[in-house]
């Protein structure tokens, strides 16, 4: 098998929980510790490893992280998925290396989620309002997710998107 069939492989067959939870924000989440415990029994089924990479690209005005996860064969070729992650040095109660340590965890886990092709397809099923309106909380969650470079496609097809929300929503 190819490096890419072999990943396509692990693509479709990895499947990674989101066995945390977030009291303040109410939610489940999965970690990068998570995704990489899970991608372990594949990388010895498939004869492939898996590195994760961080460097530091704009040091000022605000930090910018790119991270780097590549999955390797044993011919040594190479596929990489990237993300890129800035560093809120004025995230509040956090010293500067636990500012550095939560942009790095969030950077690895994007880039793992890329490289894998981690979704969602579960989790959205499970919360879909099948077309209902959207309220006040629903509308401020839809917005944040627009402005963090999410789509208006994707809102529209968990709710019903009227044209005075759409332009809450976009603005």
């Amino acid at each position: 098998m190819t490096l890419q069939q072999k990943l396509a492989q692990i693509q479709t067959e990895f499947k990674s929980k989101k066995s945390r939870f977030n009291s303040f924000g109410k939610y489940n989440f999965r970690s990068a510790e998570d995704i990489l415990e899970a991608i372990k029994p594949f990388l010895l089924k498939y004869g492939v490893t898996v590195t994760v990479n961080e460097k530091l690209i704009v040091p000022e005005p605000t930090p910018i992280i790119e991270t780097t996860a590549a999955i390797h064969d044993e011919k040594g070729l190479t596929l990489k998925a990237r993300a890129i992650v800035g560093v809120d040095l004025n995230q509040k109660g956090m010293q500067t290396p636990q500012q550095f340590g939560s942009a790095s965890s969030y950077g690895k886990k994007y880039a793992l989620g890329n490289l894998f092709l981690i979704d969602d397809t579960k989790d959205s099923d499970a919360t879909n309002n099948h077309g209902l309106p959207m309220n006040k909380e629903a509308i401020n969650k839809a917005k944040n997710f627009v402005q963090s470079g999410g789509t208006l496609d994707a809102i529209k097809k968990k709710y019903n998107v009227t044209p005075e929300i759409e332009k809450q929503i976009t603005l």
